[in-house]
């Protein structure tokens, strides 16, 4: 059945949580792709984002993975508009800020949450009410908690705008780390009553086992706070796609949650990812992960690079941090005894610049003149404008796509042509990340390294990434369809929030 709204503003929901890594991100995905399968012309939003894995849109703008993701979902193109600001993290305490997919300068926590945060609701607010004007309905994922009480006076992407935009707040809270009806309750009684009238009811994520047991819980957490739960979605594996909060695994642990498929060939292939400093785009491996037969690890000591067939220098927000980790770990030692011995070692953005012969960095670090590893006929040179771009070519005979996002400019002086880098022997670096994306590049890339390893290993001659990708957004639509009430979700979408839902003492501190 085709859901609409009436026309003029757009229905909206904001998806909130608990914690962190709740379940924000997918599950704005899945209600995104939930209601455009129901003809539903849907966007998704947020309105400030933290990450370092983020994408380039079509028209140039840098924005967060997650929403390049949702909007994948929602089955429209990503713009600048559902991302308005992005922070990338360069230290403990200062981030770079990018308005509108440009970046406007590093600033420091308490700079920003000072008062920069704030001159910024009037843009937020302003990219929100375009998208409700041209969709439907727009679904916004908030960041971390909304009762974080030290930060609601500069809040532009959880209460903040809930309240400006008059938006209901679903509250999601990851009932697999233990706590969820503490969770829920203090997340509402610790908004101010003018808050609470927004938040509408409770999402439980990654429920493991019978539901039965669960519903006298959340019948006394009803009777208690006043509000409903939407559904209760179960745990499933492989779901965690394309996230911002963080890397999802342990090192030393494989990529996600993914689980190996048996190879074609004799032998599978074994890759080794550098878990370098402030590491950005660590998503550019989970193409490599889909392949049945490769097994892909974060790794943090030299002697795990021994039995690699590829070692994957990543990028990261951080080229000179990155380069003197590696050498304070012995793990540049490790991939220079690699090259050396012709084993193969691919370089993506940052640590393609770091396997270069210099870095010029008076713009990241500014360490000044830096040694690279020496290992590809590169020089860099940090510029202040950043490098946003949607490369297209062709490399080992194969059609590649990709998008550049870096501040450093590499001079190639020797080697063979490598996208936009080179190659030396068995050594490969780009600054084109998402490029392992496109299939017959992969399987042509992973043929290579198959052979210089040694290996008979022998690529899937089906797996595209894209349907993989698609199957995924289709089961977190599933999750919704199945497991939410999906009539009320709409209710909600469409009407706002639930009047007279009672106040939870104490409340927001004065």
């Amino acid at each position: 059945m085709s859901r609409g709204t009436s026309g003029g503003t757009g229905g909206g929901l904001l998806v909130a949580g608990t914690t962190s890594d709740a379940g924000k991100s997918v599950v704005t995905a899945g209600i995104c792709r939930w209601l455009v399968r129901q003809g539903v012309k849907v966007a998704p939003f947020k309105a400030q984002n933290m990450s370092l894995n983020s994408f380039v849109t079509q028209e140039g703008a840098e924005i967060g993975r997650a929403q390049a993701m949702q909007a994948q979902a929602a089955r429209v193109e990503p713009t600048a508009l559902m991302n308005p600001v992005l922070l990338k993290p360069g230290s403990d305490r200062s981030s770079q800020v990018v308005l509108m997919g440009k970046p406007v300068g590093e600033m420091s926590a308490r700079g920003y949450h000072g008062g920069r945060q704030e001159q910024l609701l009037g843009t937020v607010l302003e990219c929100l009410a375009e998208l409700r004007g041209t969709y439907d309905a727009v679904i916004c994922e908030g960041a971390g908690s909304p009762a974080e009480i030290n930060l609601r006076r500069t809040d532009i992407v959880n209460m903040g705008i809930a309240r400006n935009a008059r938006l209901p707040v679903l509250v999601v809270g990851d009932i697999d780390r233990g706590g969820v009806f503490a969770s829920f309750f203090g997340t509402v009684a610790l908004l101010s009553p003018e808050d609470q009238e927004f938040v509408a009811g409770f999402l439980v994520n990654k429920f493991r086992g019978d539901v039965s047991l669960l519903e006298p819980g959340l019948d006394m957490l009803k009777n208690l706070t006043g509000r409903r739960t939407y559904g209760v979605l179960p745990f499933q594996h492989g779901l965690g796609i394309d996230e911002e909060d963080g890397l999802r695994v342990s090192l030393r642990g494989s990529v996600r949650e993914s689980e190996v498929s048996a190879p074609v060939g004799e032998d599978i292939l074994r890759v080794a990812v550098c878990a370098i400093p402030l590491m950005s785009n660590f998503t550019d491996v989970d193409a490599l992960a889909a392949e049945p037969g490769v097994v892909v690890r974060f790794v943090d000591r030299a002697e795990e690079l021994v039995d690699a067939d590829l070692v994957v220098v990543p990028g990261t927000r951080g080229t000179v941090r990155a380069l003197e980790w590696l050498r304070e770990r012995g793990l540049a030692d490790a991939l220079a005894r690699r090259a050396a011995q012709g084993r193969p070692v691919l370089g993506i953005c940052g640590g393609f610049q770091i396997l270069g012969e210099h870095i010029e960095d008076e713009v990241e670090s500014r360490a000044g003149q830096v040694e690279g590893l020496g290992l590809l006929p590169v020089r860099v040179r940090f510029a202040r404008e950043k490098t946003l771009t949607r490369p297209v070519g062709e490399a080992l005979g194969e059609p590649v796509e990709g998008y550049e996002i870096h501040h450093g400019v590499a001079q190639v002086t020797g080697g063979t042509p490598f996208l936009d880098g080179c190659r030396v022997g068995e050594v490969w670096g780009t600054h084109w990340h998402g490029s392992l994306e496109s299939d017959g590049f992969r399987r042509a890339f992973l043929r290579e390294v198959a052979a210089a390893a040694g290996r008979r290993f022998v690529p899937a001659a089906d797996t595209s990434f894209g349907s993989l990708r698609e199957e995924q957004l289709d089961r977190l639509g599933d999750l919704i369809e199945e497991h939410a009430d999906t009539d009320a979700l709409w209710r909600l979408i469409e009407s706002g929030a639930p009047t007279g839902l009672p106040f939870i003492p104490p409340g927001a501190p004065a």
